[in-house]
């Protein structure tokens, strides 16, 4: 697995039509990677790309993170997409395998998850018999998300300490201007306990939650 940091230059008019639509970005992304062929495979799960963008409104630096199986060519990114080099290598890429080989249970971490809490609704059976597969709607206010939020945490082995949401349960709201699709995000930060090794780390590299695509489900861990 790799992790790729990069620091995109918010003067340019590339990376300005990429925040504009997440549709473009998540082409932007997918760009470093090789084509797959297969039109009934999905490239991004195929490689586990998983990414979050990450925006400091008061300095106006923009981050972009990467997760991915494969090694990515960030050289095929438009000249000036990055900032300039100040010291820094950008992007800076590592590999994480070892890290996450390394996580076992009652391992304490702090983490960061960028989501998007949604359920489901109608999904009652047609007249038919079959079960429809429903729509998924947003969740909002500051209970429904931590729920969702502590119930992805049994469900991918691991239990929540502390955690708080971004903004007071507030939510973001983006849009693919290209396909016409909304889509709400929520910050969770806090402090989490590993209680199954293995499907913890699964989670690490298959994300949680809907929106994989769309730059939701990227779970990072530090030391806690």
């Amino acid at each position: 697995m790799y992790l790729s940091l990069l620091r995109l230059n918010p003067a340019s008019a590339a990376v300005q039509r990429d925040l504009r639509d997440v549709q473009a970005l998540h082409q932007r992304v997918m760009s470093a990677f090789p084509d797959v062929l297969d039109p009934e495979v999905e490239a991004r799960a195929y490689f586990g790309v998983l990414y979050r963008l990450e925006l400091n409104r008061y300095s106006g630096q923009v981050l972009l993170y990467v997760q991915s199986r494969v090694e990515p060519d960030w050289g095929r990114l438009p000249a000036g997409y990055l900032t300039p080099a100040d010291g820094l290598p950008n992007p800076a890429v590592k590999r994480v395998d070892e890290a996450y080989a390394r996580i076992r249970e009652g391992r304490v971490l702090r983490f960061r998850l960028r989501a998007n809490p949604t359920r489901k609704i109608d999904t009652k059976s047609g007249p038919n018999g079959e079960k429809r597969n429903g729509r998924r709607v947003p969740l909002s206010g500051l209970d429904a998300q931590l729920g969702w939020m502590e119930r992805k945490a049994r469900e991918h082995g691991f239990e929540l300490l502390e955690a708080t949401v971004a903004a007071a349960g507030a939510s973001e709201r983006v849009r693919s201007y290209t396909t016409g699709r909304t889509f709400q995000g929520v910050l969770f930060e806090g402090r989490l306990v590993v209680r199954d090794a293995g499907r913890f780390r699964e989670a690490l590299e298959r994300g949680i939650g809907p929106g994989k695509a769309y730059g939701y489900g990227l779970l990072s861990v530090g030391p806690g």
